[in-house]
């Protein structure tokens, strides 16, 4: 699934990122040299070099090419359309299965099934050319090969969640593609949870970004006489940003930039800070993600700069070595993906959730990463990672260093990138 970029035509040089199966980008016209690569090394926008070959090729009519169709949409909240595995997981076909073909995988009663679930709302396209023609669907380079059957790779994981390419209608059914060129009978599946949460972004110099917390905190509005009345309400969990009057002190009432005043109770709020190493006082930027609060907040220098609620590790303050807690320190992101496959097995919880959107790795398998199965942020949650509402990943994604290019599926920087500092708060 993985085609590597190195900064030089040498597979022993540094990697800068990878492409993903399916990715077309634009290349220099002449081979940089065929040195421990028989096709060919080939000079890529906006940098590196990747090797023609097993993992890439030239031709745009490769099957995988062909099969692949599209990319993630990086303009998006989320990268894909994402369905997760009812209580029946689904059969994974690599054709498109006759009527016949499904009674036989799936049982005789499968019609009744069709005709009685209601599948996930997910954007239809026209049958891909590459299944109408009757082929195959091939595996991309590197992934996993399974024990094929008759016209399906055996089933999804019972905890399953998958990325689609695209989605279409197949004797009166519909079907997904997924990112891994399984086709899924979406029936089989559910709708992810896709959180409407995001935090609070600050535009403005001086701002200071804050979560509301509380269920139906006024609006308070002062009148002429500088008395406050209570003009509606701001709802749960949503992002503002406070100018940085008060009335009454830190712990009284703030002044938001939309004109009205909040308590201070009400609020989460996020203050001009230095991390524990100095970082700050070089104007970098940084992330503080507090695991008592819950709340992640993004600073260039000391100025807070974004704020939003995250869900740290079910194990809260305990060892991470021996729960699922998060790791605490200083860290710095040393691998971003645009999406990636997150799996595992804990004792009766097994899980296997394709293309975790907006993954930025900071320490060994911990990441900073979007969810898109559950919306429960500002409780401990994760197997120790910090997960985000998809719209919160997507705009740290953006903002983190190192960045990954349009068309690249993700960068590497193992010295340089983004510090993290995650600590009990």
């Amino acid at each position: 699934m993985r085609t590597w970029i190195y900064v030089a035509p040498d597979d022993r040089s540094t990697k800068l990122g990878y492409l993903r199966a399916g990715a077309v980008v634009d290349r220099a016209e002449t081979s940089a040299g065929t040195r421990r690569c028989e096709g060919g090394w080939y000079r890529i926008a906006p940098r590196g070099y990747v090797c023609v070959g097993k993992g890439a090729t030239l031709s745009l009519d490769h099957q995988v090419i062909q099969a692949a169709l599209r990319g993630p949409d990086r303009d998006a909240t989320l990268p894909y359309a994402y369905v997760m595995s009812r209580s029946r997981a689904p059969h994974l076909y690599f054709r498109l299965p006759t009527e016949k073909d499904q009674r036989r995988v799936e049982g005789p009663t499968v019609r009744e099934h069709v005709r009685l679930a209601i599948p996930p709302k997910v954007p239809l396209d026209a049958v891909p050319a590459f299944l109408a023609e009757g082929r195959d669907l091939p595996k991309p380079y590197g992934a996993v090969e399974p024990l094929r059957y008759s016209v399906h790779a055996g089933r999804a994981k019972q905890e399953s969640a998958f990325g689609l390419v695209t989605a279409f209608e197949w004797t009166d059914r519909k079907f997904g593609l997924t990112t891994e060129l399984d086709l899924i009978p979406l029936d089989r599946t559910k709708p992810a949870k896709i959180s409407s949460l995001h935090g609070a972004v600050v535009d403005n110099p001086g701002g200071l970004p804050a979560i509301v917390t509380s269920h139906g905190a006024a609006k308070l509005v002062p009148d002429a006489d500088g008395r406050m009345h209570e003009k509606g309400v701001v709802p749960w969990r949503s992002g503002v940003v406070l100018t940085g009057n008060t009335k009454g002190g830190e712990r009284g009432l703030w002044e938001t930039t939309e004109g009205f005043w909040l308590p201070a109770a009400t609020m989460l709020i996020a203050t001009p800070r230095e991390d524990p190493i100095g970082h700050a006082r070089a104007g970098k930027k940084w992330i503080d993600v507090s695991i008592k609060k819950q709340l992640l907040v993004a600073y260039e220098g000391t100025q807070p700069v974004f704020a939003t609620l995250v869900s740290t590790g079910r194990g809260g303050m305990s060892d991470p070595e021996k729960t699922t807690a998060t790791v605490r320190g200083v860290f710095y992101v040393h691998a971003k993906h645009v999406s990636g496959t997150m799996d595992g097995e804990e004792g009766s919880d097994s899980f296997d959730l394709r293309d975790v959107p907006y993954i930025q790795y900071f320490h060994e398998g911990y990441a900073l990463h979007g969810a898109y199965w559950h919306d429960e942020f500002g409780k401990p949650r994760s197997h120790g990672c910090v997960n985000l509402a998809p719209a919160d990943a997507k705009w740290l994604f953006d903002w983190t260093d190192p960045p990954v290019p349009p068309e690249w599926h993700g960068a590497v920087n193992l010295e340089g990138g983004t510090l993290v500092w995650t600590h009990a708060g």
